[in-house]
């Protein structure tokens, strides 16, 4: 059965005991009978605000119950919710809501100056909260994307604000499940499984802010049965001590998906060796849907760092810089065609896709399939190191160097080099009681047996803020960018000495 999604609160709210939580933030929760009341009364808010069926709402709210009344109550208007970053500078904000143009905005910054607004604190006072009926949003989320560029783009996704309440649910979600979500709710991906909890009538338990100890504590207080983790997130657990980690009760646990950033095959290990390879999840693909992988850790143990294998839904192909297929286990960029043709799944605003004259799309990625159909990644074009004439892939370096005790995050960028073109150019986040420095000069050392010496870092940078965002995300471009701006400017980074760099070539 199809359910509109402005249905859903009221649906469970009729079928589930009285003082059922739907969604909880720390201390803060929504029963169903108030989620359905408190979107109805901003649904009527945003209608007089000028919102109206077909139109997009951008949200733009921290992790919070408000954040949920507030998604709800866009689809009980008939229209289409985009979720933006609360604390996008306005320049950005800008752009996004130009190419757009929402009928109204919900929180976000002061300075976004839009048009149509109304604070994050808003409440909606002297409005009725009895049931709606509207009609039926033709497209059911947009969300935003800066690419490897840093330019924006809006994806709209063209499923129809609808659920099924038959059908079983995507990625191992069972009904009524209980439901953990760590990260921001301006991705996709967390916006996608925190709003699947709630279709499938399952308790949501979010994160204002992602903590590794709070998400240990949450999944043995909730019973949790499923979360989504990026790489970072788990990296970070895995970094408390091990008395802390073993001392929360995890076995509630039935998947751990990961996915929006490349998982360091030692990381993963670790992560399947704890919990058993039957509950490690990880999934490939883009916010277009065009297509995309799933892997289990059971079989990621026998094809060790693949992200898995096309689904069902989607073909796929490697394509060399020639135009052509290369064979199995050979390096090109990642093509998917929808078994439905193309735009059959999105269409952007703001950007056109990248396609081929047959219709197969890329999202910028390379890699090869082995030749059983296993899917192994590489890194975004844009974001490869060229250094006298080889190709460095980050995300390989980035693996390495995070295994280094002391090291929170990493993220490489290749900066300008007039030897070689480009060099390797770490920026290294340490764990709060390390001694960044010490990182640094013992980095060698530490890789020689991990990676050739010509993929080493040649320079370093340590940084207290976190050079990933919360999601895991990076905006690798515009680090690059600014940091070679920075040399032009005479600023010198730690080098690594001449005589290891004698040696490396």
């Amino acid at each position: 059965m199809l359910l509109p999604l402005s249905d859903v609160p009221r649906w469970y709210a009729q079928r589930k005991p009285q003082g059922t939580i739907a969604v909880r933030h720390g201390q803060d929760t929504l029963t169903w009978d108030e989620l359905e009341r408190g979107a109805n009364r901003r649904a009527r808010a945003f209608m007089a605000k000028g919102v109206k069926p077909g139109d997009f709402v951008a949200i733009g709210l921290p992790n919070g119950n408000a954040f949920f009344e507030t998604s709800f109550a866009v689809w009980k208007c008939g229209a289409t919710p985009t979720s933006l970053s609360w604390r996008l500078p306005r320049g950005e904000a800008a752009a996004v809501l130009d190419i757009l143009k929402p009928a109204l905005v919900v929180g976000g910054e002061a300075d976004w100056n839009a048009p149509n607004r109304l604070p994050a604190d808003f409440v909606p006072e002297g409005f009725s909260d009895e049931p709606l009926d509207p009609p039926v949003a033709r497209y059911w989320k947009a969300m935003t994307s800066g690419g490897s560029t840093g330019r924006p783009k809006v994806i709209l996704d063209h499923q129809p604000a609808v659920t099924d309440t038959v059908a079983a649910p995507p990625l191992n979600i069972p009904f009524g499940v209980s439901l953990l979500n760590p990260g921001p709710l301006y991705h996709n991906a967390p916006f996608i499984v925190s709003h699947y909890a709630l279709f499938t009538g399952g308790q949501l338990t979010g994160l204002v802010k992602f903590d590794a100890e709070e998400t240990l504590r949450q999944i043995a207080r909730e019973r949790v049965q499923w979360v989504n983790f990026v790489p970072t997130m788990m990296h970070r657990i895995w970094a408390l001590p091990e008395s802390v980690r073993k001392s929360y009760d995890v076995s509630s646990l039935q998947t751990v998906f990961h996915m929006a950033a490349p998982m360091p095959p030692w990381l993963k290990e670790n992560w399947i060796a704890w919990l058993g390879p039957e509950r490690v999840w990880e999934l490939y693909g883009g916010t277009e849907r065009q297509g995309s992988c799933i892997i289990s850790g059971t079989e990621w143990l026998t094809h060790k760092g693949s992200v898995g294998k096309i689904g069902e839904m989607a073909r796929l192909r490697i394509v060399g810089e020639d135009g052509n297929d290369v064979a199995p286990g050979e390096t090109g960029e990642i093509y998917f065609l929808n078994n439905d043709g193309e735009d059959a799944t999105y269409h952007y605003l703001g950007a056109a896709p990248k396609r081929r004259a047959d219709g197969w799309e890329s999202l910028g990625d390379i890699g090869r399939l082995d030749a059983e159909g296993y899917l192994y990644l590489g890194d975004r074009l844009a974001d490869m190191v060229l250094r006298g004439g080889a190709n460095i892939y980050p995300a390989e370096v980035e693996a390495a160097v995070s295994e280094c005790p002391g090291v929170r995050s990493c993220v490489v960028v290749g900066l300008p080099d007039p030897e070689l073109g480009q060099r390797v150019h770490a920026i290294i986040e340490p764990e709060p009681d390390a001694d960044g420095q010490a990182i640094a000069d013992g980095m060698a050392d530490f890789l020689k047996d991990r990676l050739s010496r010509y993929k080493h870092p040649e320079s370093f940078e340590i940084v207290s803020a976190p050079p990933r965002d919360d999601s895991g995300k990076v905006r690798r471009t515009l680090l690059r960018d600014e940091r070679a701006a920075w040399m032009k400017e005479g600023r010198a980074f730690r080098i690594r000495p001449a005589k290891a760099r004698a040696h490396a070539e």
